[in-house]
């Protein structure tokens, strides 16, 4: 089986492949400072939750935008799994040219959902109603920073926008506004709050798909051919639920994109 590690900045994802099957998505809370132990006895124990071992895995593959978390990680699965891992980092082949500049700049998480999304949901698998050409792709991904990530019919990774997860906005608001009670990111009775929770909750929800809306627009206003807007991370589901704007939610998206560049770069195994 091949083990899929997705470090992000507040989570790290981990998957198990068997073949094309995910068998089992997990999650780690990333730590900047952990040592090769450390990250070791928790993907072990993590692993242990889905009933696999270090020594069913045959390879692996990480991608990271943490880079003090990724030598101890690499360290912990070659001394304990025994597993030399194929990194995604600049100059890694991942079929898909990049036009970003500099494209070494691009966080391999982008790239890495940007081939995913093309494999599962571009022009060659999916084609909008009525459409008279090939359609392109936007990837939004709500992370720790939510990133718009557009894909060419091509296929092209083009570039993309990049702002604040409406985590840390509302870390943000709750930091600098003193009064303001800290308050869990859900949907509120209705917009128009009476009360300063539900002020509050519609402020950090409605505002944030207002932002993911307008951007959006703005994005397939400078496109010279249609999209489909893929949404991905962990508020997508919250704001897909209230726009009409993204056309699927794939939770999966990045480790499958991981699982995807190891088969070009060290071919499929079972």
């Amino acid at each position: 089986m091949l083990l899929a590690i997705d470090v992000g900045n507040s989570n790290t994802s981990i998957g198990v492949f068997a073949g094309d099957a995910l068998r089992c998505e997990l999650r780690l809370s990333t730590q900047r400072n952990w040592t090769r132990d450390e990250v070791a006895v928790a993907i072990e124990r993590v692993l242990a939750l889905a009933g696999i071992r270090f020594a069913d895995l045959h390879d692996a593959v990480v991608a990271s935008v943490v880079p003090p978390a990724l030598a101890p990680l690499l360290r912990a699965l070659s001394h304990y799994a025994r597993l030399d891992a194929l990194v995604v980092e600049p100059g890694l082949p991942t079929g898909m040219p990049i036009l970003y500049d500099p494209p070494h700049e691009v966080g391999a998480d982008r790239i890495v959902a940007a081939v995913a999304a093309h494999a599962r949901y571009g022009a060659h698998r999916f084609a909008p109603p009525g459409a008279s050409e090939p359609h392109g792709l936007l990837v939004v991904d709500f992370g720790t920073a939510t990133t718009f990530d557009v894909v060419t019919p091509t296929p092209e990774y083009l570039g993309g926008v990049i702002a604040p997860g409406i985590g840390i906005s509302a870390d943000a608001l709750f930091a600098r506004a003193a009064k303001l009670p800290r308050v869990d990111i859900a949907r509120p009775a209705r917009v128009v709050g009476t009360n300063t929770i539900m002020a509050v909750q519609s402020g950090l929800l409605y505002g944030y798909v207002g932002l993911v809306e307008g951007v959006i627009r703005r994005i397939r206003g400078e496109l010279g051919y249609p999209v489909r807007v893929i949404a991905t991370g962990g508020f997508a589901p919250d704001v897909a639920r209230e726009t009409d704007v993204i056309d699927a939610v794939d939770d999966a998206l990045v480790l499958d994109g991981l699982r995807l560049i190891h088969g070009f770069n060290r071919g499929p195994r079972a």
